[in-house]
């Protein structure tokens, strides 16, 4: 994914909403949304060019999802990031446990950004410029591109249209989606400077990113409830953002 907002354990019903886009390549082969026929306990969309993923949930209230990190002088030739996500959701290791152990072959894997949350507690994880980790405390947070909660425009907006909805303790699905439609780019003087020119950035500005050959390929919604109930649902979008197909699940409590 490339833009996340995520609320954790401060709406009265859902112990974590979380909200995102993934930006990729429109060429790049990937499967929707699906129960994995080799783990059917995980609910995700698959990249099939690496096998990973970038979003998905699993029984007991386990969520994971990752960015990468838009740094042109890193190094891009690690393992691919999006089978941490699928390690995890795969796995029987609490959030914590899973982050210990994930800090001693992080730097093998191409630079991410990593949350995993279970039923307890909630993690973030990066690997650039060094391995670290960052232990999520309640309340509402942002990811894209940089280090968790970095100050981009688009991130915080995201953040704060998902802090109106969870203090309005709202429940409405489709409002989530309308957070991450946005697609309209940023001032220039406000953008970051990460080295791959005012233009690109500006392309790269906005929520949803429109484009013939990069751009927003889904937009996710996902809800887990304090009784490690959940729901996934994945939008997805073709060359310049046309719709193309939408998947739900309803995942029951263990």
């Amino acid at each position: 994914m490339c833009l996340i907002a995520f609320a954790w354990r401060v709406h009265p019903r859902w112990r974590l909403v979380l909200v995102g886009n993934r930006d990729e390549f429109h060429a790049r082969p990937t499967a929707p949304l699906s129960t994995w026929d080799e783990a059917p306990q995980i609910h995700a969309g698959r990249d099939l060019e690496a096998g990973g993923t970038w979003v998905g949930v699993a029984p007991h209230g386990r969520v994971s999802a990752i960015t990468n990190v838009r740094d042109l002088t890193a190094d891009h030739s690690g393992l691919s990031r999006g089978l941490l996500v699928a390690d995890y959701l795969g796995s029987n290791l609490t959030a914590s446990a899973h982050a210990d152990e994930l800090l001693a072959t992080a730097g093998e894997y191409r630079p991410f950004n990593l949350l995993t949350f279970d039923h307890t507690q909630a993690f973030y994880l990066g690997n650039h410029p060094e391995a670290r980790k960052q232990q999520a405390m309640p309340g509402i947070h942002g990811l894209s591109n940089a280090d968790f909660n970095a100050p981009w425009p688009k991130t915080r907006a995201l953040v704060g249209k998902l802090e109106q909805w969870v203090y309005s303790a709202d429940e409405d699905i489709e409002a989530l989606f309308a957070m991450v439609s946005d697609r309209g780019p940023w001032p220039d003087d406000v953008l970051p400077d990460t080295g791959i020119g005012i233009e690109r950035e500006r392309f790269l500005s906005s929520a949803f990113i429109v484009g013939e050959h990069y751009g927003t390929r889904a937009s996710t919604v996902i809800l887990v409830g304090h009784d490690d109930s959940a729901i996934i649902v994945e939008r997805r979008f073709g060359p310049n953002g046309v719709p193309a197909g939408e998947t739900r699940f309803d995942v029951p409590p263990a």
